[in-house]
């Protein structure tokens, strides 16, 4: 079998950090390549080397046995090399048939004109020959995230790439589009195609590659191939030390009441009811967990208990104090502590610098004050432990926020959150895109926490964590709570049910037999059900 890509000893050094080691990488024609490992390992980096947008430090790329040097993207286009960056390049006001055009429209008239028709024919001649099912006149902005993903894809492949790389693209499908994306894959390896996948996800890895090479600390460790390594294997080789990938839950004494909710009413910004009476209590040394399908009133919930959104009617109460109409910054300072479902719109300033986002909602607390000023030296000392503490990857505390990777963001978010010894934390979705290695220390996190006698409130998507870590567990459909169950005696199924508003029968369920996922993260849960 041909090579497709060889990167001979690349090396890509910044400022601070030495993001790829003298890395050795070849890729088959025609295969899936999964380029795997944590957050920050240097997978992207390396990819962003191949494509052209840096220049290695040292090291050869070669491209079907040719030697090349990329000054641009241009540059790897022109030699057969496309990127499908996690987040999209898309115009959305314009329609796929523009996207995929734009830059390289068919012209006419002496090349004074973009030939529309000729455009068109061109982009359902492609979508044809992969199998892609889209509506070229469709505007961008009206169609689904999975769609967008395949405008991305025939982009590259109009502008005549052989070799695709995916940068993540699971990160932001629902099952059934990931589903259909590893669809997409095996018809385009099957016409010839070679793609390489980047993902810090196992079972993504595993089922979509033919061959994986994991990367750790910006070196590569191994080659393996996908049909004959496990999990676990995968995943000591990506951290260098056993993971455990299941959740060991010890039990523990609960205490008293730290916070509740009566009657709660919220709408949604449309003005449309998204969460509807609900009750309910979190007690001291307890995770209560929401399970539901994404959609289903749980942000309305969060914002409303966090004091980012105020309801419509009922109460929040926490240690006993009526927090219903308080800001922020007063639940804060009651003992409250917030781990965002979106890191980078809440819970980091991007541009901002360790130091200061280790500040973020602390900035009135006398702890980081001296004479009435912040006193930077105290929050620099802060921000360093956060660092030290929580294992975030970075250089140092004056690195910006937007310079980390998403595990490493989430873990100093977690950090700062629980440095504040909080009585009550409320976690929506607190791994979401990240590592296994990440998730693995958030979990032992919360129920650290959780030992300590905090009361924690766990919103998450995916089954196996809300299922996994929690003592008591709601399922919330179309803004209420349908049932409350003991997630060590509910199977998945039932679950499954009660999320698309069904009641399971008296017989029980499946038990779990059958059962799998695509990912080592537990499986994000985002397709809707009917109320019967």
């Amino acid at each position: 079998m041909e090579t497709a890509v060889h990167l001979d000893g690349i090396t890509k050094r910044f400022p601070d950090v030495v993001a790829n080691d003298n890395i050795e990488f070849e890729v088959k024609q025609g295969t899936v390549h999964a380029l795997l490992g944590e957050n920050g390992a240097g997978k992207t980096t390396l990819m962003n080397v191949l494509y052209g947008l840096y220049e290695p430090t040292s090291g050869r790329v070669e491209v079907a046995g040719e030697e090349r040097d990329f000054d641009s993207p241009r540059d790897a286009i022109d030699a057969g090399i496309g990127m499908i960056h996690q987040h999209f390049m898309l115009v959305d006001p314009m329609t796929v048939v523009e996207n995929i055009t734009l830059g390289n429209e068919p012209r006419k008239w002496g090349g004074l004109a973009v030939d529309r028709t000729a455009a068109r024919k061109a982009v359902v001649e492609i979508a044809g020959r992969y199998g892609f099912d889209i509506d070229p006149n469709a505007r961008i902005e009206d169609i689904s995230v999975g769609e967008q993903q395949r405008v991305e894809i025939l982009k590259a492949l109009y502008r005549g790439a052989d070799t695709l790389i995916l940068d993540e693209p699971t990160a932001v499908l629902t099952p059934q589009e990931i589903k259909e994306l590893f669809g997409v894959l095996e018809e385009l390896t099957a016409q010839g195609k070679t793609i390489i996948f980047i993902t810090h996800k196992l079972g993504e890895a595993m089922r979509a590659a033919d061959e994986i090479t994991v990367l750790r600390d910006g070196q590569r460790v191994d080659t393996v191939d996908a049909g004959t390594t496990t999990r676990n294997a995968l995943a000591e080789l990506m951290i260098g030390r056993e993971v455990l990938l299941d959740i060991d839950r010890p039990s523990t004494e609960t205490g008293g009441v730290v916070a509740s909710v009566s009657d709660l009413v919220v709408d949604d910004d449309r003005g449309v009811r998204a969460v509807d009476t609900v009750d309910f209590e979190v007690c001291a040394g307890e995770i209560l967990g929401i399970a539901g399908v994404d959609g289903n009133g749980q942000s309305e919930l969060i914002e409303a208990i966090t004091g980012l959104r105020a309801p419509e009617t009922g109460t929040i109460r926490l240690l006993d104090e009526n927090v219903t109409d308080n800001s922020r910054r007063q639940r804060i300072e009651a003992g409250m502590a917030y781990i965002p479902e979106d890191r980078q719109d809440r819970g980091v300033v991007m541009d901002f610098d360790l130091v200061g986002n280790a500040l973020l909602g602390s900035q009135h607390s006398s702890q980081f004050q001296s004479s009435g000023r912040i006193d930077w030296d105290k929050t620099r000392e802060h921000a360093k432990t956060i660092i030290n503490e929580y294992d975030v990857r970075t250089p140092g505390a004056d690195t910006s926020a937007a310079s980390l990777s998403g595990g490493n963001q989430q873990k100093f978010i977690v950090g700062r959150e629980f440095e504040r010894d909080p009585e009550f934390v409320v976690a929506s979705n607190p791994t979401r895109g990240v590592d296994v290695g990440s998730i693995e220390f958030i979990h032992e996190r919360l129920l650290e926490l959780r030992e300590a006698g905090a009361a924690v409130l766990l919103v998450s998507s995916k089954l196996k964590e809300v299922q996994g870590l929690s003592d008591r567990l709601a399922v919330m459909y179309e803004g209420e709570f349908i049932d409350l169950v003991d997630p060590t005696t509910t199977t998945e199924s039932e679950l499954g049910l009660l999320m698309a508003g069904q009641q399971p029968d008296d017989t029980g369920g499946d038990e779990r037999e059958g059962e799998s996922d695509l990912t080592e993260d537990p499986t994000d849960v985002t397709t809707g059900g009917e109320r019967v």
